[in-house]
């Protein structure tokens, strides 16, 4: 029997410089088919010209057996192939029914949106997800909008289903049960294509595994039957061991946060009474299931989102609350968001412009009638180098054109570049491969090594659970309960769950 889904041979290239050369992948009906590999190895390039959205410039489609030639994604939706984005495909201000309509239009929009709203209901309710199709996108949290793209593909009745990291913000449950309904999809025949970078995932729900590199795949492994280390070597080509937590007694608090209350934007209070403090040289952890007012939380901190009520106070600064970003920034505070081409960087523009953007209005790099451009240049190239940012091929080159991990990695680099005081970091490793992830987890520590206050929200309870020193449990709004790590992983997870 033809294969589901063939890539063949394909090419393709950004500015001048591969995306893919001569990638080869097929994936089975029936099987999951785990697609593995570095940040800029390839994967979301492949998969994205397998969804219609990049065309090759070599290289053969094959949908079972027969050659096609993908025009853009309704050639891809109309052969029943579906992709769920790491960078997720919304349109913020309208609702989740309205947007998972757009992408399954069907009969009168008054009518259509009413069933629409039903089907959304109770695939939510079979996934285990909590979604209210009339929410606004804007309003969700990235594991809310995570679910929706999920629930959108899903109602499309895609039977080749692409996910691209589907795990990277739902918890340990969560994401067990997610990954088990991919295994039933594939058991009714669904050919399931998941790109991820969790190497667990890989080895308990896989079938087959293929590994890229440098843009084309290096091996084809039976999942079930190859170990963790295997994956690791081949995919990055060394064994990546993860930091240590050096212990060191903490220093003089650095951020206090009392009382805290913030809305989104409909007015809904998301975050009820935030409380906690941080001191130098400390991790403080924020665990919970997405959509307890993290989001909004990260914003009041970073001076995006004006409190309703409450109080931040910054050691030496006294009584922040509801100052501007741009105040935030000069007094010390980093910003490290979960949206990373969202909010982190302006896509359109070069490397030099995102790497100095923050500095621009001090100054640092001459008037605001005149800047010394070799000053911006030379700085971007030597963070470039120092924070090993991949795939920057021209300073010049538009920041959309970097990897997720790569773009995560220039952020990280502007924010540290300035020796912060405090360091609010939202999922800093959210779809990063483990060497990557390695790399952001071992900056943060080196920060709290140098005295830094570091707030690390996470839907991850490994990351939180390995780099803090004291976690805080956010449900509902507020922190619902406090551990001093090493802190029991099961006893963390019920407070999550119980109180969500």
């Amino acid at each position: 029997m033809a294969a589901a889904l063939k890539l063949a041979g394909v090419r393709k290239s950004f500015d001048g410089f591969p995306a893919l050369d001569h990638a080869d992948f097929e994936a089975e009906a029936g099987e999951v088919h785990a697609l593995l590999g570095e940040n800029g190895a390839g994967k979301s390039s492949l998969m994205n010209v397998a969804a219609g959205l990049y065309a090759p410039e070599a290289g053969r489609i094959f949908v079972d057996g027969e050659e096609v030639v993908l025009t853009g994604p309704r050639d891809a939706i109309a052969r029943r192939i579906g992709m769920v984005h790491q960078e997720f495909k919304l349109v913020r201000p309208f609702t989740v029914a309205e947007n998972v309509l757009l992408a399954n239009w069907r009969g009168r929009f008054a009518h259509g949106l009413r069933e629409m709203e039903r089907q959304i209901r109770t695939q939510a309710e079979q996934l285990g997800f909590a979604v209210d199709p009339r929410s606004r996108i804007d309003e969700l949290s990235i594991a809310e909008r995570q679910r929706v793209e999920i629930i959108k593909v899903l109602l499309a009745g895609a039977r080749i289903l692409i996910l691209d990291e589907p795990t990277a913000v739902l918890t340990d449950e969560e994401a067990v049960r997610l990954l088990t309904t991919v295994r039933t999809l594939a058991a009714r025949g669904t050919a399931v294509i998941l790109v991820t970078h969790k190497l667990g995932e890989v080895t308990a729900f896989a079938d087959r595994v293929t590994v890229m590199r440098g843009g084309r795949a290096v091996a084809v492994l039976d999942a079930r039957s190859t170990t963790a280390d295997e994956l690791t070597k081949l995919a990055v080509g060394t064994r990546v061991t993860p930091p240590r937590r050096a212990s060191s007694p903490p220093g003089a608090r650095r951020i206090a946060v009392e009382g805290l209350q913030v809305a989104r934007a409909d007015g809904h209070m998301t975050v009820v009474d935030a409380t906690f403090h941080v001191r130098a040289g400390e991790i403080y952890g924020i665990a919970g299931v997405g959509g307890n007012g993290q989001t909004e939380l990260v914003e009041a901190l970073t001076g995006v989102r004006a409190p309703l009520a409450g109080s931040v106070e910054l050691d030496g600064a006294g009584d922040t609350t509801g100052a501007s970003a741009e105040r935030l920034r000069d007094l010390g505070i980093a910003s490290i968001p979960a949206d990373r081409f969202g909010y982190g960087l302006a896509g359109g523009l070069s490397v030099i412009d995102n790497f100095c953007v923050g500095q621009v209005h001090t100054a640092f790099y001459g008037s605001w009638l005149w800047t010394d451009g070799a000053s911006m240049r030379k700085a971007a190239t030597r963070a470039v180098a120092e924070f090993d940012v991949q795939g920057v091929h021209n300073m010049r080159q538009k920041s959309a054109l970097l990897s997720g991990g790569n773009a995560q990695k220039l952020i990280i680099a502007r924010e540290f570049s300035r020796d912060p005081k405090v360091i609010i970091a939202h999922s800093p490793s959210r779809g990063l491969d483990v060497r990557a992830c390695a790399a952001v987890h071992e900056r943060l520590l080196n920060a709290r090594a140098a005295g830094a206050a570091i707030v690390l929200i996470s839907d991850d309870l490994d990351e939180v659970l390995s780099l803090s020193d004291r976690i805080g449990v956010m449900t509902r709004g507020r922190i619902a309960a406090e551990f001093i790590a090493p802190a029991d992983r099961q006893a963390v997870g019920r407070v999550m769950v119980h109180h969500a």
